[in-house]
């Protein structure tokens, strides 16, 4: 017999979500962890590269179009909150694999 459980509640990232797990928080915790204790130097190159990133992509987008993105992005913060937050603990993980594999 199947239960009928929605995608959005099976996901890879609900293992992070409950305080007694074996990881003991969320990405986002787990990712401030990672910086505070990680070499300095190591930080602030994965911070750079974020940042960098960041300007690449408003580069491209041009000053005007940087504008209508900021309006844009406060609209789709409530329009895909729970897409945009799969995403957001994504490049957590992300981010710290790179200072991870970095601190070896």
């Amino acid at each position: 017999m199947f239960l009928a459980v929605p995608l959005e509640e099976i996901s890879m990232y609900n293992i992070f979500e409950d305080e007694d797990d074996i990881f003991m928080g969320s990405p986002r915790s787990k990712f401030h962890d990672v910086i505070f204790n990680a070499s300095r130097g190591v930080v602030e190159g994965e911070l750079e590269r974020l940042i960098e990133r960041q300007a690449v992509l408003e580069f491209i987008l041009g000053e005007e179009q940087v504008e209508a993105l900021d309006k844009k992005i406060v609209s789709l913060k409530f329009e895909h909150a729970q897409e945009l937050e799969s995403m957001v603990k994504s490049l957590y993980v992300e981010s710290m694999g790179n200072i991870l594999t970095q601190a070896e």
